[in-house]
C-alpha cells in the first residue's frame, strides 16, 4: 500500500512540475514575439490608487501618463527614471538600477525572473521571485493568452505596490524621440 501511495505521489509531482515548466515556456514564447506594447493601468499603493496609460518598449523603455491633477508622467529610458509633474514644471531623476522595474522592462531579465520564479496557477498565472536587494516581485500573466496583466512589488520595508494592466496594442511603430528624457533643470 505504501508503495502505491509513493508511486502516485511521484506521478503527481512529475505532472505538477511538467505543467509548471510548460506554462513558463508558453509565457516565454509569447514574450519573445513582443517588442513593445501599450496599456492602460491601475496602480495601488496602500489606500491610494492611480490610473493612466503607458507604452513599454523592451529593453528598458517606459513612458506613463497618469490621470491626475499633477499631470504626472514617468519616463524610463535605459538607466534613467524621470518623474515629471507638468503642472508645477518639476522633474525628479532617479537611477533605474534601484527600481524593481529593471526586472520587468528588460526582456532578458523578465525571462530570467520567470524561469527562477515559483509558479502558482489560479485564475491567472502568478510567478513570484525574491531578490535580496529589491524585495519580492510577483508577476501576473493571463491563463488564456499569456499576456502580462500586472505585478506586485514588495520592497525590503514591506511596502506593496500593485500594478494591474490591460494591454491595448502590441508591436506598434514608435517615434524614436518618444522616450526622450528631459534635461536636468
Amino acid at each position: 500500500m505504501l508503495l502505491k501511495i509513493l508511486i502516485a505521489c511521484t506521478i503527481f509531482l512529475n505532472f505538477f512540475f511538467a505543467v509548471q515548466a510548460n506554462e513558463k515556456k508558453l509565457i516565454i514564447n509569447h514574450l519573445s514575439d513582443i517588442n513593445n506594447f501599450s496599456f492602460s493601468f491601475k496602480q495601488t499603493m496602500g489606500n491610494k490608487a492611480e490610473t493612466g496609460n503607458c507604452l513599454l518598449e523592451f529593453n528598458n523603455k517606459l513612458k506613463c501618463s497618469y490621470n491626475d491633477k499633477l499631470q504626472k508622467e514617468i519616463i524610463i529610458n535605459n538607466k534613467t527614471l524621470v518623474i515629471l509633474q507638468k503642472r508645477y514644471d518639476k522633474n525628479y531623476f532617479y537611477p533605474v538600477s534601484k527600481s524593481p522595474f529593471v526586472n520587468i522592462l528588460n526582456k532578458d531579465k523578465l525571462i530570467n525572473l520567470i524561469q527562477k520564479a515559483d509558479l502558482i496557477l489560479n485564475d491567472n498565472i502568478e510567478l513570484t521571485y525574491f531578490d535580496k536587494n529589491q524585495g519580492k516581485i510577483t508577476v501576473f500573466f493571463g491563463k488564456k493568452n499569456y499576456d502580462l496583466i500586472g505585478w506586485l512589488i514588495e520592497d525590503k520595508f514591506q511596502n506593496e505596490i500593485y500594478f494591474s494592466l490591460i494591454i491595448e496594442n502590441i508591436n506598434i511603430e514608435i517615434d524614436k524621440n518618444y522616450f526622450k528624457v528631459p534635461s536636468i533643470n
